[in-house]
């Protein structure tokens, strides 16, 4: 009870300051990107592009390209080396370990200026639910993000980890009681093992903050409910949050309100190893609050415009809603005018609030169709809203197939039903017809007779974990891409098809 009114009163002092920045955003951002340039200058990389006399964002254009990690890696190489001052004064506070794509694993430098605003963000989003619904009854069960494995390894003298794993050594004092696994069980490597042995632990415990990647709460709550024999909400009576992070939830909510027999409440999260961006503020939006003084200074680059030679920069100021924008970073851990590798699109302009659009490598244009992940998010949800009977998916991806054994080319969606459609071809063409309706150049495609509609293939349950573990991806924070531009991913799949 005191821990509850206590978070009350705090979250409505934290309310009442993060007001000042949300009403003067651009001040805000002003203040963070004077404080990047003054400590930034008095590194190894500022005093290379000469930060000491940047004064203002346009000059900071010209004298910094945009980098991806490989581009950036010559002045990670020589921090990972043990040397100090190089991309921010001193040595990092953690790596951050990282899938990565040319390079295998990215450790991306976490300083002890960033750290606190990963903890931050957090934290207020929660405070922010607290505010907004005057409940703080989540405060009173057990809470569990599912989550890497918290032990850290030493690299250089410099502890390194997923971001997920280090988050798990700054849970407060005041909540070390509600966490949920134990530590051991926290630790255990091996994916499947850990969602057991924490199927064990909380079935009988009063949850009532569940939070990580849908997919892999998905596989807990299908666990719980084998073990259990009753829905989630059911199970736990008092379970009323759950946070998650990641991929787009749509695809998962018909799933989930199955498996949990009623719709809690729900916050999007937008965490990253190089910086916690957004997180949803209101209930009744899905939009989430862009960060503007958690220590990140943000460009934003026309998506349509990044592969060409005069790419199109906006700023916060010039920034429209509905426009595919590629998000770039600098930050108080370094990174320098930071290519994530993220599309976003604003939903509001008072406040800055974005949603997640896809990956800028993520897309389909085996026929210049450019094809992103928020169209198939899309066309998929309206599919399926369409549909007389119920629809459920599981997990899917989409892939070109540019060389069938017959007919014209087509896209191919790899879909894994938890409730198939009756009529498999009439859905495929109902997501073909939302496709056009959002791809100017898709519907030019199929008009023209250069592809045909999409196909769909039914891939066998729990394919896709399957696939996922063949790769030693299962679990954690590695999520399946919603589209690729290249046939390797469903090429994996064909064993795991329904035949």
């Amino acid at each position: 009870m005191i821990k509850a009114v206590a978070a009350k009163i705090y979250a409505a002092l934290m309310h009442k300051k993060n007001q000042k920045w949300i009403n003067n955003p651009l001040d805000a951002q002003t203040t963070v990107f004077k404080e990047l340039i003054r400590k930034g200058a008095k590194t190894k990389f500022g005093k290379d592009h000469g930060l000491d006399s940047i004064a203002d964002p346009d000059a900071f254009r010209a004298s910094i390209p945009v980098r991806d990690y490989e581009e950036l890696r010559p002045y990670i190489d020589q921090v990972l080396a043990g040397a100090k001052n190089v991309l921010w004064p001193g040595r990092p506070l953690y790596y951050a370990k990282s899938s990565g794509t040319t390079s295998g694993a990215k450790y991306i430098p976490i300083s002890a200026d960033s750290m606190p605003q990963h903890i931050r963000a957090a934290r207020e989003a929660l405070l922010n639910y607290i505010h907004e619904t005057g409940s703080a009854a989540v405060l009173n069960g057990k809470h569990i993000f599912l989550q890497g494995s918290p032990v850290l390894q030493n690299k250089n003298g410099v502890a390194l980890g997923r971001l997920s794993g280090i988050v798990a050594h700054y849970v407060p004092a005041y909540l070390q009681k509600n966490r949920m696994p134990s530590w051991e069980t926290n630790c255990i490597e091996d994916w499947e093992s850990k969602v057991d042995a924490i199927v064990e632990e909380t079935l009988q415990e009063n949850m009532t903050l569940i939070g990580g990647i849908p997919s892999w709460v998905q596989m807990y709550f299908e666990r719980l409910v084998q073990k259990g024999a009753q829905p989630v909400g059911a199970l736990f009576t008092n379970f009323s949050l759950f946070v998650y992070g990641g991929v787009n939830f749509e695809p998962y909510r018909g799933i989930f309100n199955k498996l949990i027999g009623r719709t809690p409440d729900s916050i999007e999260f937008y965490p990253a190893s190089e910086g916690f961006f957004a997180y949803q503020n209101s209930q009744s939006d899905k939009g989430l609050l862009l960060l503007l003084n958690h220590g990140i200074y943000y460009e934003f680059i026309v998506a349509s415009s990044f592969f060409e030679e005069e790419q199109e920069f906006h700023t916060l100021e010039q920034v429209q809603i509905g426009v595919n924008y590629v998000m770039i970073i600098s930050t108080t851990a370094g990174l320098w005018r930071y290519n994530i590798g993220d599309t976003i699109q604003f939903t509001s302009l008072k406040p800055f609030k974005v949603i997640v659009s896809g990956r800028i490598k993520h897309f389909i244009s085996a026929f210049g169709e450019h094809v992103i992940v928020s169209e198939v998010e899309q066309a998929l949800q309206k599919a399926i809203a369409a549909e007389n009977t119920e629809i459920r998916i599981r997990e899917f991806t989409v892939a070109p197939q540019v060389k069938p054994k017959a007919g014209l080319p087509y896209h191919e969606w790899f879909i894994e039903f938890d409730e198939a459609p009756e009529n498999l071809e009439a859905f495929a063409l109902n997501i073909d017809r939302e496709m056009q309706e959002r791809n100017i150049y898709y519907d030019d495609l199929i008009q023209g007779n250069i592809l045909r509609p999409l196909v769909i293939r039914k891939v066998r349950r729990d394919g896709f974990q399957k696939y996922m573990k063949s790769i030693g991806k299962l679990g954690g924070q590695n999520k399946v891409p919603r589209v690729s531009d290249n046939r390797t991913i469903a090429e994996a799949l064909i064993p795991f098809l329904v035949e």
